[in-house]
């Protein structure tokens, strides 16, 4: 035996055999790239007792090797992974400046021909340039002796990184050459860690694609409507903010509270895909800024008609003044009169169609005798019209000239949801579920809403976006791991008493996570600065509003008082809000304090 090699006595293979299994299993179950490539060159240093080593790993052009991991035990050096410490040395180049193989450094020759190289004595080789680690050694007090560089090939027999490792040594700390009998093993180990690695980065790229895929689904609503995508964005971020401020609990409800790696992933992507049930929603319907809109603002529409009667109005005086019925001065009066009122009724139905203020039940009368007011209708109303506008006309209808009613609720007006009513079937475990549901775009139906801009069934197909997000995450094959994401997603909107949609749960039916959610889809809702049909409340209206809510038992007290207490609302406030909504806040005032227990029966 050459006393400069290392030996490997008969009875210590079966136990090296051995420990390269146990570290392929090892290498295999390492979810964190960082400490996986750590492993793979801490493992094979200790294999064969080196010194030293460096891992490279190929870049995407193919065409140089990039300082990975670096150990040497001598120099205390530890740099790359998660040390934190970059190395500061730039990427080996594959090829030469005239493009030919740059067959002069060790490492880059390896990569290109996929063969280990094992040298016995790096200042002795007349094949490599070791000018750079001559000049390191010198720097350092250093002497590199003995390099083994091996390739790392994945399944398709690629390149995708090289291990190299110095100064193998013996245990009183000579230095040897590296034993041929090592090399198999080192490869052995390096071929298990080139798997590895090509999992771990199938497996990233597949995280990485479908993340992507999450801000597509985001950037679609948002391209749909502008307000939606926002808040698909800052929903995940709060969410993630309540969640560490529970993780980070020392005392109280939440002191056990924990997520792994997983759970943090899965919260993750329910939430960035909460609402993706939204590219289902009409965006009239979800962007519904005055009482009569749908694709259009029909404000326009009636508008035309009340031009209409006031031109017949100018006609009918006119034709009077000709047949000398009465004075100028009385039919001039009558004009006046007449066209004042028609200014005024029309001012009133169009501040009922922007829906600022309560439609007290003497305004909806108003409205009404507006409405039924008549104006002739010349022309065929059939011309130009869909297919599907047709069909929803009644039979027998009377032909032009025809007297219309100046605002109507007409059958036409309503329209089936013939989506909804499809999936319905067998879908039962949702309670918001009605499927003889339609849109109904009745004009004094509309216009008597009383608060805001929407009717019920508006409200219902805006809910209903809740139940398409779960029907559309479980058609999605998740993995074990990811398995809870429609239900983490599909109950946001719920509850604590039940009441919540769309299966009516109540909060101990409820995750922690998904209470979390729901406390933040609501608070971004209410800050919110992009919607269409609303202002922007300050934190302090936003607040106390959700305080109410923690009253009625619509979100979770324990966990509101946590969102206040962690100053978690303060933190997403100043990245978010706009100065003007940033006013004085004193959480005291909206922390939820239970009512105090009732008091013992008394005692006969």
């Amino acid at each position: 035996m050459n006393n400069n090699t290392m030996p490997v006595p008969g009875d210590d293979r079966e136990s090296r055999f051995k420990r390269l299994i146990d570290i392929g299993i090892a290498l295999s179950a390492e979810r964190d790239y960082n400490r996986l490539l750590e492993n793979i060159l801490v493992e094979a240093k200790n294999f064969c007792n080196a010194d030293g080593g460096t891992l490279y790993l190929m870049l995407e052009d193919g065409k140089s090797l990039a300082f990975a991991i670096m150990r040497n035990d001598t120099l205390g050096v530890a740099m790359g992974g998660t040390t934190g410490k970059p190395i500061p040395f730039p990427p080996v180049r594959l090829y030469l400046d005239d493009g030919t193989p740059n067959q002069n450094n060790v490492s880059s020759l390896v990569a290109l021909t996929g063969q280990t190289i094992n040298i016995a004595d790096a200042y002795e080789s007349k094949d490599f340039d070791f000018s750079g680690t001559r000049k390191f050694d010198a720097g350092n007090n250093y002497r590199s002796k003995s390099f083994l560089t091996v390739p790392l090939k994945n399944r398709n027999n690629e390149v995708i990184g090289v291990l190299q490792l110095i100064n193998a040594r013996l245990d009183n700390g000579e230095v040897i050459d590296f034993s041929p009998d090592i090399v198999p093993l080192i490869e052995a180990l390096a071929s298990q860690a080139a798997v590895a690695l090509d999992n771990r980065s199938l497996i990233d790229a597949q995280v990485k694609l479908f993340n992507s895929f999450i801000k597509v689904i985001a950037t679609a609503i948002d391209a749909k409507s502008p307000y939606t995508g926002g808040h698909c964005l800052r929903v995940p971020e709060l969410t993630k903010m309540l969640a560490k401020a529970a993780c980070d609990e020392t005392e109280g409800q939440y002191a056990g509270f924990n997520l792994s790696p997983d759970d943090w992933y899965e919260l993750e992507v329910a939430a960035g895909l909460h609402d993706c049930g939204k590219v289902t929603t009409p965006e009239y319907i979800v962007d519904k800024a005055t009482k009569l809109e749908t694709i259009y603002n029909r404000i326009h529409e009636v508008r035309t008609r009340f031009e209409v009667l006031k031109r017949d109005a100018v006609i009918h005086y006119l034709e009077a003044r000709i047949k000398g019925e009465k004075s100028d001065a009385e039919l001039r009066e009558d004009l006046d009169n007449e066209l004042a009122q028609l200014d005024e009724d029309y001012a009133f139905v169009a501040e009922c169609n922007v829906g600022g203020e309560f439609m007290a039940p003497e305004k909806v009368e108003r409205l009404k005798k507006i409405g039924a007011r008549t104006w002739v209708r010349s022309l065929d109303d059939e011309l130009g019209q869909s297919i599907a506008e047709l069909r929803r006309l009644p039979g027998d209808r009377p032909k032009p000239p025809v007297t219309e009613y100046l605002l109507a609720d007409r059958e036409e007006h309503k329209i089936p949801h013939e989506i909804v009513n499809q999936l319905a079937v067998g879908m039962e475990e949702f309670t918001l579920r009605r499927p003889d549901l339609h849109l109904n775009l009745g004009e004094i139906y509309n216009l008597s809403i009383a608060r805001g801009t929407l009717t019920n069934e508006d409200r219902y197909h805006i809910n209903d976006h809740i139940v398409q997000t779960i029907l559309m995450l479980r058609a999605l094959p998740f993995p074990k791991n990811l398995k809870r994401v429609p239900d983490l997603a599909g109950n946001h909107h719920e509850k604590m008493d039940g009441t919540g949609y769309p299966r009516s749960r109540l909060r101990d039916d409820m995750s922690v996570p998904e209470r979390i959610m729901a406390i933040a889809d609501i608070f971004e809702a209410l800050t919110a600065a992009d919607r269409p049909y609303k202002p922007p409340k300050t934190l302090s209206d936003s607040l106390k509003i959700m305080g109410f809510m923690c009253k009625d038992k619509h979100i979770d007290p324990d966990l509101f008082n946590l969102f206040l207490t962690s100053g978690v609302w303060k933190t997403y406030a100043e990245k978010f809000l706009k100065p003007e909504q940033l006013d004085e806040v004193d959480i005291n005032k909206f922390l939820f304090k239970p009512p105090p227990p009732p008091p013992p029966p008394a005692v006969a």
